[in-house]
């Protein structure tokens, strides 16, 4: 029946990052976030000098990796271009969409900047569109502090469904705890419940029309609610990727028939 989603997650990574995935040994973790939210700062405190940089394939947007080790397990950390959105826009934008859509990482922490939260959480709510294994890292909690601004951890991670850790990653304070659920996330020790964006009446409803079609395109290797959401946005760089990530050295293609 093809590729199915985890193979075609570790021929990604093993391929176009040089990153090998075998066994129980090293686990694959994205880090997103918008620009200025410290996440290098989490980047650099996990990974410290284990660290390699270059260029993802074919783009002129810097690929960033590190490792850890924590509770005997490697984990290698993935930092994607600091992105607003995963509109595919910019190519910052389709790079990180594409890393944790076909690159299947084991958890995606998203860090968030505790001053400016509201402003963060359009990107939070995408990702959780596109993967269960979400971690919401609220950074700057000192800043916060220092303004007079209090966050309730526990209350955003009941209204999102997902861990959700504060820290304040340059005096290191929280990055254990954010270590901790990404091990249990990435080991499957804990399960999150996203609460997804629902959309208007008229939106779900042709979301909907498409959904059983898609599925007969997509062979369970995508969340065909979400690949409907991108077809009725006019994304023609999600068709792009799909026959690039899941289709190649194959006889397949996807093309949009939305609207036909």
């Amino acid at each position: 029946m093809g590729l199915t989603c985890q193979s075609c997650g570790k021929a990604l990574l093993n391929e176009q990052l040089n990153i090998k995935v075998g066994g129980n040994e090293k686990f694959i973790v994205a880090l997103a976030g918008n620009p200025n939210v410290g996440k290098s700062t989490v980047f650099n405190a996990l990974t410290g000098l284990k660290q390699h940089t270059g260029n993802w394939p074919g783009k002129t947007v810097t690929n960033a990796r590190g490792s850890y080790t924590y509770k005997n397990r490697k984990f290698t950390l993935v930092d994607l271009p600091g992105t607003y959105s995963l509109l595919a826009n910019s190519v910052e934008e389709q790079v990180a969409r594409d890393f944790i859509c076909f690159g299947k990482p084991n958890a995606t922490i998203v860090v968030t900047d505790a001053t400016c939260l509201e402003r963060n959480l359009n990107l939070v709510l995408q990702v959780m569109e596109l993967t269960d294994n979400i971690i919401l890292c609220v950074n700057l909690m000192d800043e916060a502090k220092r303004k007079g601004i209090s966050v309730n951890i526990q209350a955003l991670q009941e209204i999102l469904g997902v861990p959700v850790v504060g820290t304040t990653a340059r005096n290191g304070k929280g990055l254990n705890q954010l270590m901790d659920k990404v091990y249990n996330i990435a080991l499957g020790l804990e399960k999150t419940s996203p609460k997804k964006p629902v959309y208007n009446e008229a939106i779900e409803k042709e979301v909907e029309h498409l959904i059983p079609k898609l599925k007969n395109i997509l062979d369970d290797k995508l969340d065909p609610r979400w690949v409907a959401l991108k077809l009725l946005e006019g994304d023609q760089t999600i068709l792009d990727s799909i026959n690039q990530f899941l289709y190649k050295n194959t006889h397949k293609e996807v093309v949009c028939f939305y609207g036909s």
